[in-house]
């Protein structure tokens, strides 16, 4: 079985995803007349301004986003990165910052997709996302993708959003203080349950506060390490680029350094970890008190910048200039030995990140999986969906996942399919829409 799934898996993140994973963000900023780069510092303004929101939904833009960044801020920014950097050599950084400036693109379109379609439930929450864009926004021809991103959105998440991050937390504190991996799932449990079980508003008002913090406290602490070896930064940028465009780092020893190598981990581990064109941040954003589409999706595009620019730059580099990939380590053990080599005490401070970094993405994808039933099955599936989310998380601190990490990383290419293939369909209205947006604001700032 693991043998089957790994092949299924092998060709659904091959060559044809990448490129359309890439090939659809380049195509939207190349029809957005690159806006996402362009009005990158009108989106930081907005977001400083309009954090409260003004309109209908559920909670503010800047929750919104905070939601879906404690989604995508997880162990991809520590032990994803050093996968790819340790298997596709140090030139997959500069992938990933490739696939973040298109995927800001994606992002931005997903957010104005899913506020133009979103929907009331029963109970007058909001849901919204690739489901309901492509059932509101498509041909009925297409309605089935709906249904086929749900069921994947919902299933995905107990996997690589819930027990792979139980089971991550449980090593790293198994490993580091020597805390029973059950312990860890227990109070994991609990810690998850209770937030949770309070709905979006909780997950929002918990990611809102917990984010900015644990994102800032990594980022300084990867600065510390980067200024207290300055000199070395801009070797750093010069291996990197030239491991990205020749291969040449292949002649340092670690596993699968090639150009190929390079951009394929590069892209692979850079969507994993910011999510761009798989779907599931908008759905955060589905929740925002806004009525202004192309404002939220400026908002929401700010996260791909957040995490793949800076938190996962900062774990790259850090990994570049303490020199350990020809140590043979992958994964967080490597970010780990960076960080450890770098100061006393830093495998610490990798230990708790991870901790909290987990910890986000699993009440942040609960809502994910939560708002996919819904579409599937109404607010009648809430209650027994969430249960379910918090009873697996001890179970994962205490199996082997390898095929169940196959299993939703798979699952995770097939939510990417629909979506993508609804974007592009729905590629003229976002261009539209956001043409007309900023034609009426210049009208403004004229008068």
């Amino acid at each position: 079985m693991t043998e089957l799934i790994g092949s299924i898996n092998s060709w659904a993140w091959g060559p044809v995803m990448l490129v359309l994973l890439l090939g659809t963000g380049l195509y939207l900023s190349i029809g957005l007349g690159f806006l996402t780069i362009r009005k990158l510092p009108k989106a930081i303004k907005l977001l400083s301004r309009g954090g409260e929101g003004q309109g209908a939904g559920d909670i503010s833009p800047f929750s919104a986003l905070m939601t879906s960044l404690s989604a995508t801020i997880g162990t991809g920014n520590i032990a994803g990165v050093a996968t790819a950097l340790a298997l596709g050599g140090p030139g997959a950084l500069l992938w990933m910052w490739v696939t973040a400036l298109v995927g800001t693109a994606t992002k931005y379109s997903e957010a104005v997709c899913a506020v133009k379609f979103r929907e009331q439930d029963e109970r007058g929450n909001y849901s919204g996302g690739p489901m309901y864009y492509i059932r509101n926004g498509l041909h009925k021809r297409w309605h089935w993708l709906g249904f086929a991103f749900a069921i994947f959105g919902s299933l995905a998440g107990f996997g690589i959003a819930n027990t792979v991050q139980s089971n991550s937390v449980s090593q790293v504190l198994n490993e580091t203080f020597s805390v029973p991996p059950l312990a860890t799932g227990l109070v994991l449990m609990l810690l998850v349950g209770s937030v949770i079980l309070g709905g979006i508003r909780r997950i929002a008002n918990v990611a809102s506060w917990l984010v900015p913090i644990m994102a800032i406290a990594y980022i300084l602490m990867s600065l510390v390490v980067l200024l207290s070896h300055v000199e070395e930064i801009p070797r750093a940028f010069g291996v990197i680029f030239d491991s990205a465009l020749n291969g040449s780092a292949a002649a340092g020893g670690f596993a699968g350094a090639t150009v190929w190598a390079a951009l394929r981990f590069g892209v692979a581990r850079g969507i994993f970890s910011n999510e761009a064109g798989l779907g599931s941040a908008p759905i955060a954003h589905a929740a925002a008190r806004t009525n202004e589409p192309v404002q939220q999706g400026m908002i929401a595009m700010l996260g791909t910048f957040i995490d793949t620019l800076v938190v996962c730059t900062m774990t790259g580099l850090v990994i570049v200039i303490m020199d350990v990939l020809p140590s043979g380590e992958n994964g967080a053990a490597l970010t780990s030995m960076a960080f450890a080599n770098a100061f006393p005490g830093g495998e610490y401070i990798v230990s708790l990140g991870l901790c909290l970094f987990a910890f986000t993405t699993m009440i942040g994808w609960s809502f994910y999986g939560e708002r996919c039933v819904v579409f599937l099955f109404g607010t009648r599936g809430i209650l027994p969906f969430r249960l379910a989310w918090v009873v697996v998380i001890p179970i994962g601190t205490v199996m082997n996942l390898e095929l169940v990490w196959l299993i939703a990383d798979t699952l995770n290419a097939f939510m990417a399919i629909p979506n993508l293939i609804a974007l592009l369909l729905l590629s003229p209205l976002v261009f539209r829409i956001s043409k007309a947006y900023f034609k009426d604001q210049d009208k403004a700032a004229e008068t």
